[in-house]
């Protein structure tokens, strides 16, 4: 069988946010949206960190306890993120997602980011393999 990758299975049409959007703006899209996160990029769509539904509950923490304005989503959103390349096989990103609690990754192509690939997407691709095992 010929190895499932990455861009075979990846989301490309993506919410993206930029470092100066407005937290509550970033909110309001994820929730809109019906994702639990998303890529922060440049303007040349260089993968800059990742914002998920976790990192916006920082908003509540620091409203209450430091009585402070929400701030731009480079405040809130994490930096160290892992990303794959498009042509990583299937198998290795189980296998990412098996020892990391990651809901999402990233896929980056010579530095820019042209897609993410969720947990729900590697499903898709075990339903693709077991499709193709019974024909």
């Amino acid at each position: 069988m010929d190895k499932i990758k990455v861009r075979d299975f990846m989301a490309k049409d993506l919410v993206v946010f930029t470092p100066e959007m407005d937290i509550y703006a970033a909110i309001d899209e994820l929730v809109k949206s019906g994702i639990s996160g998303a890529p922060i990029v440049d303007e040349e769509r260089k993968l800059l960190g990742i914002i998920s539904q976790k990192d916006c509950l920082r908003t509540l923490a620091n409203g209450v306890f430091h009585n402070a304005p929400a701030g731009p989503v480079s405040e809130y959103m994490t930096e160290a993120v892992m990303s794959v390349g498009p042509d990583m096989d299937i198998f290795t990103v189980a296998d990412l997602f098996l020892n990391n609690v990651y809901r999402r990754i990233p896929v980056v192509e010579n530095e820019v980011v042209i897609g993410q690939i969720s947990r729900r997407d590697v499903l898709r691709a075990i339903q693709h393999m077991v499709g193709k095992a019974k024909t």
